[in-house]
């Protein structure tokens, strides 16, 4: 008897390792957008702030995944926190319109439902994330857009802030500059709009993520492009151009110049190549961003995931401000192209 009990313990305790590797797994990826970065752009002590700044954002979301929380809880939390940062195109750090304005705008999507919310042109909103949020969550409706949005954020206790809250000295200088080269004061006219789409002049903060219950969620935030005109809105809050989840395929969130990503319905075309030809994350991502957007000139990437917490974060620009913690926990932030 005392023999049968101790090879009962034994085979307890063999099996134990085995328990833990069959746990399910989590894994997250963020951006910070992509364009021309070049290593000369940035001195060491920015590099610092970026990767900093990408780590902090992929823990607060890795976080909420450990906690057994949800996909779009962990996103939530990842995009916010680099809202809340000068250092990215999204809330705090929001590009100028062509009249000296910010308009943000932002999204979510539930892989497990296909729910989405989304809002744009919004000035006020704080934290442009939860108000997108918001709209999944309580409305009926997928995009709101400008003080409609914003009046429904008011209903439901959304924080807002004085416009001059996304005032900073760098975004500014980077508008004055452009409209120099342009060589047309404020908003102009309409010929001078199409020549406005500098390299340097968008980007966009993103996030991806597999939870333990196997639901995939994603969620894209911006300040749009430097000096925009005439209440333009891009791809972001475009359900299926800037960001899509769907957990029969991949969460992916897009960054780059808009025009392109809404004219390809670039995420959803990642997802339509995984679920229509049965191509892997990697090889749906790369021929969208590496072949399809770059051969029309579309500047930008993606980050995307599946349910099985695989990776992809293809550019096609000098450098992506990215960053993920995989399956197996390991955590990585990356600018440039190698």
């Amino acid at each position: 008897m005392i023999k049968l009990i101790r090879i009962l313990l034994v085979g307890a305790i063999l099996a134990a390792p085995a328990t833990q590797a069959a746990e399910a797994p989590i894994a997250i990826a963020i951006h910070g957008g992509a364009g021309t970065i070049d290593r000369e752009d940035l001195d060491e002590e920015r590099e610092k702030a970026v990767h900093d700044t990408l780590r902090s954002a992929l823990q607060a979301g890795h976080a909420v995944l450990k906690d057994g929380g949800t996909s779009l809880d962990a996103v939530t939390a990842a995009v916010r926190t680099l809202e809340d940062s000068p250092l990215f195109n999204a809330g705090k750090g929001a590009v100028f319109n062509c009249a000296g304005r910010n308009e943000l705008d932002a999204a979510i999507m539930n892989g497990a439902t296909l729910d989405a919310g989304a809002i744009a042109s919004v000035r006020t909103t704080r934290n442009p994330i939860l108000l997108a949020r918001l709209v999944l969550e309580r409305s009926p409706h997928v995009l709101l857009v400008g003080d409609g949005a914003e009046s429904f954020g008011k209903q439901h206790g959304i924080e807002f802030v004085d416009p001059e809250y996304f005032h900073t000295d760098e975004r500014f200088e980077q508008l004055q500059s452009l409209q120099k080269r342009e060589n047309v004061k404020g908003c102009g006219d309409a010929m001078a709009a199409l020549g406005g789409f500098d390299p340097l002049s968008f980007g966009t903060v993103g996030a991806v993520a597999l939870d333990a219950h196997g639901n995939l969620a994603a969620a894209t935030s911006t300040g749009g492009m430097t000096n925009k005109r005439y209440g333009r809105v891009g791809d972001v809050p475009v359900i299926g151009a800037g960001t899509y989840a769907d957990n029969a395929t991949a969460a992916i969130s897009a960054t780059g110049h808009g025009e392109y990503f809404i004219r390809t319905v670039a995420a959803h075309s990642i997802a339509a190549r995984m679920a229509f030809k049965g191509e892997s994350v990697k090889q749906a991502t790369d021929a969208v961003v590496m072949d399809l957007l770059k051969n029309m000139g579309g500047g930008g990437g993606v980050i995307a995931i599946d349910g099985k917490g695989n990776i992809a974060m293809p550019f096609n620009t000098t450098g992506m401000y990215r960053g993920s913690i995989s399956v197996d926990g390991k955590v990585s932030t990356a600018i440039y192209g190698d």
